[in-house]
This record gives structure tokens, C-alpha cells and sequence, in this order.
């Protein structure tokens, strides 16, 4: 009865452009046409299509990522833009100061005596302590003003592989083109000029990218003030508007109060959310454990959650309805909706939706799911911890 109930609903639901029209209503941000998009699936494939595209830039080159660690990756990624920096194109490298505080010195120095420009975002300063827990959690790679790629992946060996095994993380990143590139353009250059870099362009007489696609894209750049940004917005309408199905793919699921409620009450009017997270896997068991002390309202309510087993899930991918999807930096936590700068897109494209949607269920097949049940069957101490999880919660 279930998937009838579905088939009517989906049967029922508004026409795309009214989801568009919503977006752009509420947040303020037109979507703009003539966009493509193929999505990248891990490190195997995510890396040498980054790679490539820095191999053949030829005029500019602007980067920037929360994460750069250790490994063969990080090693690979300094090399290709030294390489462009030395041959005479203007390398731009932005690095947050705390995400990539182990990036190896030798790959820095090497970029520099190239002549790449390398910017830290917030450096520590005693005097300036209430920038030290905002960050910039973005990751966006720009090559010539024609071609971008955003979404999880940071630079590191944790995400070097194809998610076979726990060292190689589960990850979703993506290959852009169009006028979608101005919103990634305005999200790095919002995040540089931060550094006190003088120069915003170099030229000003800058170049439309080519539309030659199809997809319908709206970018959101946030940054956090006073403990709330717009990602916060962002997912509470996805929340209200979902008509039937909604589901989320996250690396850190630790939704505020609010959120908590508008999911129960979304499940209660009949919508299927499942929700895919870390399992035994993940790089924050503070995190973990802020995020499981939502799981009774939810697991009562109807809520389908599910915990991925192979290794670190990282991705992030909400998708609305089976018409909709939204990608980018941000999770589902404290953090995104209120402590770091984020990127968001949203798209209305059909041929990717339906993509992420076999991802989707590729993943969920790879997971546990939470039986209510069995949850309400937990020992004391897991209670407890949740418990005392509530005082991190803001910084998970």
C-alpha cells in the first residue's frame, strides 16, 4: 500500500519549476541555466579528474579546501599546480588554517618557489579567539573561469581508493560548467579576500562561461553569524517542501532541535525520509554520539535511519522528492548550520537526480539499519554519553 501511496503522491506533486520558484523565493538566489554536471564517485574517480583539469589550465587556477593532509594525493595535487604556477599560470591557493595545519611542508614550499600565491584563512591570533571554531569548510577548484568542481573531498590518502576498505572514505564530488562557476568564483573570492589579499581580479573584464548544458543550478555561500547561517535555511526547506520522499546522505548528522522536530512532523504527514550516516567508521566519535542522542524522537516518528559499514561515509547529497538535489560542503550538523562557511547547489536536472538516486540506494544496500526496537534496548552508558553529548553538540 505503501508504494501506491507513493506513486499517488508522486503523481500529485507540484511541477518542478515550483520547487525552483520556492528556492529562489526563500533564499534569495536565482538559479541560473545552461549548466552541466556529471557527478565523480570517490577518490579513484574524483582525483584524476581534478588533476587533469589543473594539468590543462592555461591561465588561471583558483583552489580552495578545508582538508590537505598527508599522502601519495597530496603529494600529486602539489605537484600539478607547481607545475602550472611555473609554467606561467596564476595559481591561487587558499587553505584553512586549522583543516590543512598537517598539509607537508615540502609540497607548500614547492608551490611557492613556483610563484603560486598560498593564503591562509584565520590563522590562530590570541586577539582575535572568537574566529578560532568559524572556518571555511568549503572545497572548490576553479580552472580558467570554465570549469569547476565542488563537494566533499579534501586532500588527503583517507580518501585515495574506492571505498573498498575503512582507509578509503565513501565520497561524492562534482564537475561543473556553465554560469554556476560565478557562484563558486564569488565563494572563493569572498574567502580570499579575508586574507587581506589586495586584488579581487586581475582583469576585470571577465568572461561569461559557455552555457551549453541543461541543468538548472542556485548557489548558496554561507558564513556563519551569530550561531546560524543560511545552510540551516536551506535544509528546513527541504524539510517542509519534501511532498513524499526525502533523503540525505551526510558525514556528521547532528540536526539542532528545530530540525529534529520539522523531520518528525514530516514523517507524521507521510513523507519516507531515510537518512544515510557514518557507522562504525567515522573521524568523530563526538559527533557520532551528539548525533545518536536525536535518534528516539526520530526512530518513533518513522524516520529510516541508516549507518553505512564499509568505511568513513563523507559524502554529502540531499535529495527532494526524486526531482531535486542539493550538493556541496555542507553536512547535516551544528557546524554547517551555524559555525563554518559553506557552499551549497542546488539542481533541478533530471539525468543527475536520478544518478545520485541509484548512488543512493547502492549506498543504502551497503548499510544497518537502525531498528527502533533495538535502540531502546541500549545500555546506560551509551544513554549517558548521549546525555553529556548535548554539551558538544554546538561543535559537532
Amino acid at each position: 500500500m505503501k508504494d501506491d501511496a507513493n506513486t499517488g503522491a508522486a503523481a500529485a506533486r507540484p511541477p518542478v519549476e515550483a520547487y525552483q520558484r520556492a528556492f529562489e523565493a526563500t533564499l534569495g538566489i536565482p538559479f541560473t541555466t545552461g549548466n552541466t554536471i556529471e557527478p565523480l564517485i570517490n577518490g579513484v574517480r574524483i582525483f584524476p579528474a581534478m588533476i587533469e583539469a589543473i594539468e590543462g589550465a592555461r591561465e588561471s587556477i583558483d583552489f580552495l579546501t578545508f582538508i590537505y593532509w598527508q599522502g601519495d594525493v597530496a603529494e600529486r595535487f602539489g605537484h600539478a599546480l607547481a607545475e602550472r604556477a611555473a609554467a606561467g599560470v596564476r595559481v591561487r591557493v587558499l587553505l584553512d588554517a586549522f583543516g590543512a595545519n598537517s598539509m607537508p611542508g615540502d609540497v607548500l614550499e614547492r608551490m611557492q618557489n613556483a610563484g603560486a600565491e598560498i593564503a591562509w584563512f584565520r590563522q590562530p591570533m590570541r586577539w582575535r579567539f572568537w574566529q578560532a571554531d568559524n572556518r571555511t569548510h568549503r572545497k572548490i577548484l576553479l580552472i580558467d573561469g570554465v570549469l569547476g568542481f565542488t563537494g566533499g573531498v579534501g586532500i588527503a590518502a583517507e580518501w585515495d581508493g574506492d571505498a573498498r576498505k575503512p582507509d578509503e572514505w565513501r565520497e561524492t564530488h562534482f564537475r561543473l560548467t556553465g554560469p554556476v562557476l560565478d557562484g563558486l568564483r564569488g565563494a572563493f573570492v569572498s574567502n580570499w579576500v579575508e586574507t587581506r589579499r589586495p586584488e579581487f581580479e586581475e582583469r576585470w573584464q571577465i568572461p561569461t562561461p559557455p552555457a551549453d548544458g541543461d541543468a538548472r543550478m542556485q548557489v548558496l555561500r554561507t558564513s556563519a553569524a551569530v550561531n546560524y547561517s543560511d545552510i540551516a535555511t536551506l535544509f528546513r526547506l527541504l524539510i517542509r517542501m519534501a511532498q513524499y520522499r526525502l533523503r540525505v546522505t551526510t558525514g556528521y548528522f547532528v540536526p539542532d532541535p528545530i530540525t529534529v522536530d520539522m523531520l518528525c512532523e514530516a514523517a507524521g504527514r507521510g513523507v519516507e525520509i531515510d537518512i544515510l550516516m557514518p557507522g562504525p567508521h567515522t573521524d568523530s566519535r563526538v559527533a557520532k554520539i551528539a548525533g545518536e542522542d536525536a535518534f528516539r524522537p526520530l526512530l518513533e516518528a518513522g524516520v529510516r535511519l541508516h549507518r553505512y559499514q564499509p568505511t568513513m561515509l563523507h559524502a554529502k547529497v540531499t535529495l527532494l522528492d526524486d526531482v531535486l538535489a542539493v550538493i556541496g560542503s555542507a553536512n547535516f550538523n551544528h557546524r554547517s548550520m551555524g559555525k563554518d562557511d559553506e557552499i551549497a547547489v542546488t539542481l533541478v536536472h533530471q539525468p543527475t537526480v536520478d544518478k545520485l538516486s541509484a548512488d543512493f540506494e547502492q549506498d543504502r544496500e551497503r548499510c544497518e539499519l537502525v531498528r527502533e526496537g533495538q535502540w531502546k534496548k541500549r545500555g546506560i552508558w551509551q544513554r549517558l554519553l548521549e546525555y553529556l553529548s548535548r554539551l558538544l553538540r554546538p561543535q559537532a
